[in-house]
């Protein structure tokens, strides 16, 4: 099974996102991954709508948005106007996440939600059969540069399990380094968002390190 690689674009820089979007491009990433933040939902502010239609200009690969954000429902239809193939949303984020993943579908788009670590099994089980991807939260979202948090390991051996019976793709998103992805492909991820553990601020090239990450 080949990994699916992530670059988490939060990370690159951002005095050349053109040239960041092309090299990661031309190195074999698989899908752009975009953090978007409204500083309620999380302590935080991530990327914008410029961010996001740069992206999209420079590469044909997918892209995807990480709803950070309260009532992503709300927001469905801009960031399926500016082309995004993903929409992640967080379920505890929304009042009525059926109706949101639906709206995402309707849209062309695939869907996806994220679980934060505290995140229930319960919360989300009802919802695998509406999503595409599901994106596992190994940091409590908002920041880069934090610790991996092992205990969400059983959570993802759980959903692994239950993967066989529907049709989404398993992805881990944070502290994900070199090691962290042989192990969690082994267990039955398939695809991982990169950031500073892994892919930039390094020496190499993004082609070397993604082509390594992927073998």
């Amino acid at each position: 099974m080949e990994k699916i690689i992530c670059p988490s674009m939060m990370c690159a820089n951002y005095d050349s996102l053109k040239e960041e979007v092309l090299a990661l491009d031309a190195a074999g990433t698989d899908i752009f991954h975009i953090d978007i933040m409204d500083g309620s939902f999380v302590p935080n502010f991530g990327m914008g709508t410029q961010d996001v239609q740069c992206i999209r200009k420079h590469t044909t690969k997918l892209v995807d948005a990480h709803l950070m954000i309260e009532n992503p429902g709300s927001y469905v239809d801009l960031f399926a106007g500016l082309g995004v193939d993903i929409i992640y949303i967080h379920p505890e984020a929304d009042k009525h996440p059926p109706r949101t993943l639906g709206r995402i579908k309707a849209a062309g788009k695939l869907a996806g939600i994220a679980i934060n670590p505290g995140t229930s099994m319960e919360t989300i089980e009802e919802l695998l059969p509406l999503v595409d991807y599901l994106m596992v939260m190994t940091v409590n979202p908002g920041f880069a540069g934090q610790k991996y948090l092992s205990f969400v390991n059983s959570k993802i051996e759980r959903l692994v399990k239950l993967k066989a019976n529907y049709d989404f793709k398993i992805m881990v998103d944070g502290a994900i380094s070199p090691d962290k992805i042989d192990e969690l492909s082994k267990l039955g991820v398939d695809g991982f968002v990169l950031g500073t553990s892994a892919l930039f601020g390094k020496e190499e090239d993004y082609k070397t390190i993604i082509e390594r990450l992927k073998s």
